[in-house]
């Protein structure tokens, strides 16, 4: 009891008058496993008995014990943890180690039992001692072994010991092998073909217990295909057929059969195994040699190419050959980078080709003939053969192939001979000049109507002799005489300035319109002769280059003068100023002249700060234009003409004091340029001729002046411009003024003057326009004073505020002359912001809405407190009763 691990104490955890579901239900313990039996071994071979324990309580490695009965008594035979268990008469096999047991894990053990005898059938049983704190489940399990005779017979063919077999590579062969059994029981055979490839068995194909064909890892393809096949024969038989036989077929080859019975569980069970070597195979590789029979060719262009590749095996017996012929640029290529020029394959068909031939000259000769070879047949020519066999089913199998070492093959092209000529047929001797030149083909031979002529232009720039010379392409034509333009002449051929032309079969034409000093320099021209291929193509075969023609002509600067003549040395206001500009150029080719008259008027002229002014101006097609002449009642005032080629007048009608100032013609040169354009040359500047009146009239002064120069917002400004005048005095009638104001939006008068409005002699009044809610007037309130007034002023109306005067003057002659602007000496506007007048308006309409609000709000109370929440509340009179005691409650 003690063994058995069922101690005094110990109980079972079930209650046995529960119903047999509740037991199941609640109870829980240890479960010790065997095979289920009986377990059908061979004598002889080695028997494995696993045993193992799940859902026990205790350590995780449990021990073991196991006991043998033949009828009903059990005799211990080996325990994993009691040293003395073993019994008398298992004491020696146990020490021999014939009986042992295998540990698998910490709840699993097995018994190994090595050759098995008659006497060891019987019941086997497993046991193990409990670690549980209650006794739960089954200790113990038991199955029955039966040892059966061994009748599995495995041989070779017809009995004898392994055969040497040499085959030759893609042959068939055949191996037998015989297996039978007279087991008593009812057993199934397993037979695995295997092949020994150094140290290790592969197996090749079997036929499973099961009836089921299965091959061996790298023999699926084969075996699909019917290379590999397990046939079964008569007296027990199974032969291995092999088809198309290869290097890795070479080894050792046995036949293993394998026992199966199946068991009580219906799954099968290996019993025992037996092998037998049948064979040694020796595959033989099929030796092939590929050889072109000529080494480096040279071959002259349209002439033909003559190759023979020569084929040579060991192999006997039926077999076929098949040739590919390959064509490469380099040595290194692979045959996928290779071109296929022909090949014929194992039933002598030939691919076909126009130009290229194969034939087979006899049983291992094949020749390639390549007809009218290019430049571009020039490379690396190689054959490659392949030797196939014949199959059982009639299919072929290809047993070797090899590919020849390249043979280099050159093709010497046949280029034409011819020189080439340059020569200038027109050169420029000024800038603007054509220029053109002619690139001749001479003395021509071998050439035919595969030959084409096309041609490159090149520029090279006259440098110093320490400077490296730099060329650059102007155009190129290509093997279809397209025109490709280079960077240097790419626009202006594109504008047409630039001619490529081809005039007949041998001229070469560039044409450059009009000449220009970067132009100048060394040209030269490249012909190129290209040859036609068999495919149409077009290859360039050889290149020819010109000597060099230098396009140059001695420059020298432009020289222009400009001498301005006055007609009339004296003159008063009111008449008629009038000068001449002469012109003279050098170096100039067939010049024309654009004029411009300027005026340099004094500083205190305002009408032009800058003091020159542009009046009046005649280009080189004798258009006149109106510069910067603003005189409105002197439009026909100003005249110029062009009297000769180099001679020129201005004419100014009806002269005005404040025309005095310095007078000049500027001219520039103009010569043809390209297109039917002018192009400028030189400019030149005149003499000045300078009008000056000598009068003795009154001289006028200009002042501002205001009240109050600092206003706030919204009030009005007033600001006086006054006029006074010294020397001789003069009628109001006689004088009149235009007037303009100005307002400088700064303290240090950094800004642009703003012109704010403007009152002319005649009394028209101007505005500007303006982007605040202010507004302006002005009037004369006097012959000299004339009044700015601004309107609700804002603060953007600050700044330096003054008046530029222009005075006019009648003569005695009745003409009204204009003085000089006058400009007055400046004065500060300032604006300032009333804060009570900007805040009581919103201060009064705030304290209004607030007392309107609060009036409402106090009527809505009083309303909804009166008549919406009135509730009458109705309170019942209770009587007086004395207090009742809790019990009668």
């Amino acid at each position: 009891l003690g063994r058995q691990g069922i101690y005094p104490g110990n109980s079972f955890n079930c209650v046995f008058s529960l119903p047999l579901f509740s037991c199941l239900a609640f109870c829980r313990g240890r479960v010790v496993r065997v095979p289920k039996g009986p377990l059908i071994r061979v004598m002889g071979t080695e028997v494995v008995i696993p045993c193992n324990v799940s859902d026990y309580d205790g350590p995780s490695e449990q021990n073991f014990d196991w006991e043998f009965s033949r009828e009903t008594d059990f005799v211990r035979i080996v325990s994993t943890w009691d040293s003395t268990f073993t019994s008398e008469e298992y004491q020696k096999r146990v020490g021999n180690g014939d009986i042992k047991l295998r540990r698998s894990s910490n709840d699993a053990v097995e018994l190994v039992i090595r050759n098995i005898q008659p006497t060891d059938q019987g019941r086997y049983k497993c046991s193990t001692p409990s670690t549980d704190a209650t006794v739960q489940g089954n200790y113990d399990a038991e199955v029955q072994v039966k040892v059966i005779s061994d009748g599995l017979s495995v041989s070779g063919s017809k009995a004898r010991s392994s055969v040497s077999l040499r085959l030759s590579e893609g042959d068939s062969f055949k191996l037998r092998c015989s297996a039978i059994t007279t087991s008593p029981e009812h057993t199934h055979l397993h037979v695995t073909w295997q092949i020994k490839g150094g140290s290790t068995w592969r197996d090749i194909l079997s036929l499973t217990h099961e009836g089921k064909f299965h091959p061996g890892p790298g023999y699926e393809e084969r075996y699909r295909n019917g290379d590999i096949r397990l046939d079964t024969g008569a007296n027990d038989t199974y032969r291995l057929s092999v088809s198309q036989a290869s290097s890795v077929d070479g080894g050792a080859y046995r036949c293993l059969v394998s026992e199966w019975v199946r068991g009580a569980d219906s799954s099968w069970q290996k019993i025992q195994e037996k092998s037998v070597e049948i064979a040694s195979v020796a595959i033989q590789r099929t030796a092939l040699g590929v050889v072109i029979s000529t080494s480096n060719v040279s071959v002259t262009e349209r002439d033909s190419l003559d190759l023979t590749c020569n084929i040579t095996t060991d192999r006997s017996g039926i077999f076929q050959a098949e040739v590919l012929w390959y064509f490469s640029a380099s040595p290194d290529d692979t045959l996928s980078d290779a071109q296929v020029l022909l090949s014929v394959d194992r039933d002598s068909v030939v691919s076909d080709s126009t130009l290229i031939s194969l034939s087979h000259v006899d049983r291992n000769s094949y020749r390639l003939l390549v007809r009218e070879v290019d430049v571009e047949d020039s490379g690396y020519y190689f054959c490659q053969a392949a030797v196939w066999v014949p199959l059982h089913n009639g299919s072929w199998h290809k047993v070797v192939e090899r590919t020849s070492a390249p043979v280099s093959v050159v093709v010497t092209a046949l280029e034409p001979d011819y020189e080439v000529f340059l020569n200038a047929s027109k050169t420029p001797k000024f800038s603007d000049d054509p220029t053109e030149l002619n690139c001749r083909i001479t003395n021509a031979q071998d050439t035919e109507a595969n030959i084409r002529f096309t041609v490159s232009w090149y520029y090279r720039q006259r440098l110093r002799s320490d400077d490296v010379v730099t060329v650059e392409l102007l155009a190129t034509m290509d093997a279809d005489w397209t025109l490709l333009l280079g960077d240097r002449s790419r626009e202006r051929t594109q504008n047409g300035e630039i001619i490529f032309s081809k005039k007949t079969a041998d001229i070469f034409s560039l044409r450059i319109q009009w000449t220009s000093e970067s132009d100048r320099g060394d040209y030269f021209c490249v012909i190129s002769a290209w040859s036609r291929h068999r495919n149409n193509s077009w290859v360039k075969s050889k290149d020819v280059t010109s000597a060099s023609v230098s396009i140059f002509w001695a420059t020298q600067d432009y020289t222009l003068t400009v001498e301005a003549v006055k007609l009339k040395p004296f003159f008063v206001a009111g008449h008629t100023f009038e000068m001449t500009c002469k012109v003279s150029s050098k170096n100039i080719k067939t010049p024309r002249y654009s004029v411009l008259i300027t005026a340099e008027k004094p500083l205190t002229d305002q009408s032009n700060p800058n003091g020159t002014t542009r009046i009046i101006s005649l280009n080189q097609d004798s258009v006149v234009r109106l510069e910067d002449w603003t005189d409105q009642t002197r439009v026909d005032g100003v005249v110029l003409e062009k009297v000769q080629e180099n001679e020129f007048r201005y004419r100014m009608y009806q002269t005005q004091i404040s025309d005095a100032g310095l007078y000049r013609c500027v001219v520039t040169a103009w010569s043809p340029g390209g297109g039917g354009m002018w192009r400028e040359a030189v400019n030149g500047l005149s003499n000045p001729i300078q009008i000056d009146f000598q009068t003795s009239g009154p001289v006028f002064n200009v002042s501002v002046h205001s009240d109050n120069p600092t206003i706030y917002q919204g009030e009005l400004a007033d600001l006086l411009c006054i006029v006074t005048m010294e020397g001789m005095a003069l009628e109001p009638d006689d004088m009149s003024f235009d007037v303009s104001w100005f307002a400088v939006r700064s303290f240090a008068l950094d800004r642009e003057p703003v012109l704010l409005a403007s009152l002319d002699r005649r009394g028209i009044v101007m505005q500007s326009r303006r982007n605040g809610s202010s507004d302006l007037s002005l009037e004369r309130i006097s012959p000299l004073e004339f009044r700015l007034r601004v309107h609700g002023c804002e603060d953007h109306d600050f700044g330096n505020h003054y008046c530029v005067v222009t005075p006019w003057v009648r003569s005695a002659t009745g003409v009204w002359q204009r003085e000089s602007d006058i400009k007055a000496k400046p004065i500060f506007l300032s604006v300032k912001m009333d804060v009570l007048n900007a805040f009581k308006y919103p201060l009064l309409i705030g304290i209004g809405l607030a007392t309107v609000i609060g009036l409402l709000s106090c009527l809505i109370g009083y309303c909804s407190s009166r008549w919406c929440c009135k509730k009458e509340v109705q309170e019942t009179r209770r009587e007086r009763r004395r207090l009742m005691s809790m019990e009668m409650d």
